[in-house]
């Protein structure tokens, strides 16, 4: 097992390589591989185990019985997914995952990091830093709600891309998503979206090249 893979991930935040190897002894991570669009979960399949990808990028995906979907999160190398659902033993999950190239995760029994035992000393540090998972995720869903609250197409571009500019601490940025990916992400049909950019790029609001953008001082203000 590559362990210098779980040391990119927030959950092991603060632990050296070595005290990883020997805590695997304990987690017992699980190693799995996928290829691009296989599903890694479905909607109302049971979880119990918190998922870290180790290799490519997946998304969080909820789809209704019509087909229609929205992605909820892409993640890559070090993020965890799966792990409200797995820690609140929630049984299933409501929504659905993808490998959106080829994969590698590792999954770990959420109760293996949550339950102490007498031969491991680093618990408290994977407790604490779950909880700063946690935390984080729940400020990003706070963060989407926001955006999807938006009613104009306009408003929820500006407001994720603001957001976007603000975290990495410039005007200039690349997201995620490619066209299809971030209508699906805001909710709203593509050619709409499309057209919005394209009128916000000739108001000088904005420029972009594909998913690399640059805001004005004006829209930042």
């Amino acid at each position: 097992m590559d362990f210098s893979v779980l040391q990119t991930s927030p959950l092991f935040a603060g632990i050296s390589g070595e005290d990883i190897r020997k805590l695997s002894a304990c987690l017992a991570p699980e190693r799995k591989t996928y290829d691009k669009k296989d599903a890694i979960f479905l909607a109302g399949d049971k979880v119990s185990a918190v998922g870290i990808v180790a290799k490519g990028a997946i998304q969080v995906v909820s789809e209704d019985f019509l087909g229609n979907r929205s992605i909820l999160a892409r993640l890559t190398e070090g993020d965890l997914f799966a792990e409200s659902f797995a820690c609140a033993d929630a049984g299933v999950i409501p929504v659905s995952v993808y490998a959106v190239e080829p994969s590698e995760v590792y999954f770990i029994d959420c109760r293996r990091i949550l339950t102490t035992c007498s031969s491991c000393v680093y618990h408290a540090r994977l407790i604490a830093n779950m909880m700063r998972i946690l935390a984080g995720k729940n400020v990003w869903l706070s963060q989407k709600i926001e955006i999807l609250s938006k009613r104009s197409i306009r408003d929820k571009l500006i407001t994720y891309l603001s957001a976007q500019a603000l975290q990495v601490g410039s005007r200039s940025f690349a997201i995620p998503f490619n066209r299809q990916e971030l209508a699906d992400f805001l909710g709203v049909d593509r050619s709409a979206l499309s057209k919005e950019l394209s009128n916000m790029q000739k108001e000088g609001l904005l420029s972009y090249d594909k998913n690399r953008f640059r805001l004005s001082g004006g829209l930042m203000e």
